[in-house]
């Protein structure tokens, strides 16, 4: 019920020496457990997860180290960069891409690509401008069998 929710969310204990708040999953998991609700695919929220049952979702992840000084020296070649993934995109060969870091990064440390089969990686990694003129410092290729996903 609502009023159980509530409670358990507002309930901290002591925990070795430390406060302990129940997290949300743990409520979410809590609920279930109690629920007469026939058994289904996981969902939370109004996300369902389930998890395919081939290997047809297969894809190729392209990571690129950049040098420190990226957003200097990026300019010039970033259309390029650009045009060519999203070239890939409209062909439905390139899924997503973007710069990756720390978290609440200012400065990007590399990029991250998701590619739907080998070919499409390695043609972006031949055309792209960042690597011909020394943006990317190195760079790999691989292999990943999505095991759960999003419906």
């Amino acid at each position: 019920s609502a009023k159980t929710l509530h409670t358990l969310l507002s309930r901290s204990a002591m925990v070795g020496g430390s406060p302990f708040i129940l997290g949300r999953a743990s409520v979410l998991a809590f609920i279930a457990s109690r629920s007469t609700r026939p058994i289904g695919p996981p969902v939370l929220g109004n996300r369902a997860f389930t998890s395919t049952s081939s290997l047809h979702a297969t894809n190729f992840l392209l990571k690129y180290d950049y040098v420190p000084d990226v957003l200097e020296k990026r300019g010039p070649y970033r259309a390029g960069h650009l045009d060519l993934a999203k070239q890939l995109i409209s062909e439905g060969r390139c899924l997503s891409g973007g710069p990756t870091g720390d978290p609440g990064m200012e400065i990007p440390t590399g990029a991250l690509f998701v590619f739907t089969d080998l070919d499409a990686a390695k043609t972006f990694v031949a055309g792209d401008p960042y690597i011909e003129h020394g943006i990317v410092t190195g760079h790999s290729i691989e292999e990943w069998n999505v095991v759960v996903q999003k419906e």
